[in-house]
């Protein structure tokens, strides 16, 4: 048996614990430098409030109605996340996270006689230690577990936060409820494809006419995924994870720039960023593409980008943060003024399928150096180590006009008690 637990609104449900006036009203979170949602509470949802929704453009409706701006605060975030999976770890020895909000628990030789209890068990645990709602889904497999937390979702109130798919009755009426395109790993491309052959809810997709179809478009996965919905469990959550196609860092200036070696430093820093992500997620990158963002209340045409294309795969600080140095001395223009930069490194593959070129290759002193400095930021934190073309005493500033103190991370922050 597996269980999905999800925090339900966890943003918002962080930001909650030390703010309770805050309890049942509309809550959004903002995203990096104050841009857009990228969280609600079901409050705000109820108002209309689109996720994605740029700030400035909703900025009069969230006054209008009320509705209290918190900037995304991930040091407190990522605290409560750690703290979460620590309690759910005390309910079963193999717990796999799969998000920030959200894990897995497998119970394989576990004895539980009401997995409903155990559940309350665990809802209770979480709530009366750390203030946070949950969402529990129990199910024979990983993508069930997840149907089964969909309905709770749904119909909070009447599965009290927990639902069980232990039957085969229970499984076909979730499948037959749950729409294609909600299915855990069904893309919206592939969703729409299966639309077109007539596949609307989970329950098609397990018919025997569509085998074929599956075995053709989707290969393994696909026919893995049928199993799990089968009620056979076949699929290893690292298999539904998929690589991100490409990894962008982008920011506004703190303050708009001319200058050139200006603009160097945090294209430089900016790829630097992206090299430690790929190598987080154990890839690397064929292509970068550098761009550059005028003032655009200046001039009509205000941006500009070029890629550039390497013989080999990479995921080194060096390389990408010299490549990026150089592209963007080709898009840059003098007396200009820019107000934001970015690099996207594409072309992702996995680090250990990577192909070596006959006759140009990275420096292979490059690898054992990375592996270095990521030793290091694990242990004293990141962006300790850079290279000679960054500001080695700048860090990068937010917009975050709306941030909340971070009461379990910082000791400056930690709220204060007065006992008379």
């Amino acid at each position: 048996m597996y269980a999905i637990v999800d925090c339900n609104n966890f943003y918002a449900s962080c930001e909650r614990v030390f703010n309770p006036e805050y309890i049942k009203k509309p809550i959004v979170i903002l995203s990096n430098n104050d841009g857009c949602v990228i969280s609600r509470s079901e409050e705000a949802k109820l108002l209309g409030i689109k996720m994605g929704a740029p700030e400035f453009k909703i900025r009069t409706e969230l006054q209008n109605l009320d509705v209290k701006v918190f900037s995304s605060n991930y040091a407190l975030y990522g605290d409560f996340s750690s703290r979460v999976m620590n309690i759910l770890k005390q309910f079963s020895p193999n717990v796999e996270i799969y998000s920030i909000d959200e894990a897995f628990l497998n119970f394989d030789g576990m004895e539980i006689s009401s997995y409903e209890e155990y559940g309350m068990q665990m809802k209770d645990r979480v709530q009366k230690w750390l203030s946070l709602p949950i969402s529990i889904g129990f199910a024979p497999t990983k993508v069930l577990s997840k149907v089964a937390n969909r309905i709770v979702k749904k119909y909070p109130i009447r599965t009290n936060g927990i639902y069980i798919i232990d039957t085969d009755e229970k499984r076909i009426k979730a499948l037959k409820w749950t729409k294609i395109e909600d299915v855990w790993g069904i893309g919206s491309r592939l969703a729409k494809k299966l639309k077109l052959i007539n596949v609307n809810t989970a329950f098609d997709f397990i018919q025997p006419q569509y085998e074929s179809w599956i075995k053709r478009e989707m290969g393994v996965i696909g026919m893995r995924l049928k199993s799990e919905l089968e009620g056979k469990s076949v699929l290893n959550i690292e298999e539904l994870i998929v690589t991100k196609k490409s990894i962008a860092i982008t920011r506004s200036f703190e303050k708009k720039l001319t200058n050139l070696d200006d603009l160097k430093e945090r294209v430089s820093t900016f790829g630097t960023v992206c090299a430690e992500k790929l190598r987080k997620q154990n890839s690397c990158c064929y292509s970068i593409i550098v761009m550059l963002v005028k003032d655009k209340h200046q001039y009509k045409s205000y941006y500009s980008s070029t890629i550039e294309t390497l013989p080999f795969a990479t995921n080194s600080n060096i390389t990408i943060s010299n490549l990026a140095v150089k592209m963007i001395e080709k898009i840059f223009e003098p007396n200009q003024i820019y107000q934001k930069a970015g690099v996207i490194v594409t072309q992702i593959s996995p680090q250990d399928q990577k192909q070596l070129n006959l006759f140009e290759e990275e420096n292979p002193k490059h690898q054992k150096l990375m592996e270095v400095i990521d030793a290091v930021h694990k242990k004293v934190g990141q962006r300790k180590i850079r290279l000679g073309n960054q500001d080695l005493q700048r860090t990068w500033k937010m917009r975050q006009n709306h941030l909340s103190k971070n009461f379990t991370t910082d000791i400056k922050d930690i709220i204060e008690v007065k006992c008379q």
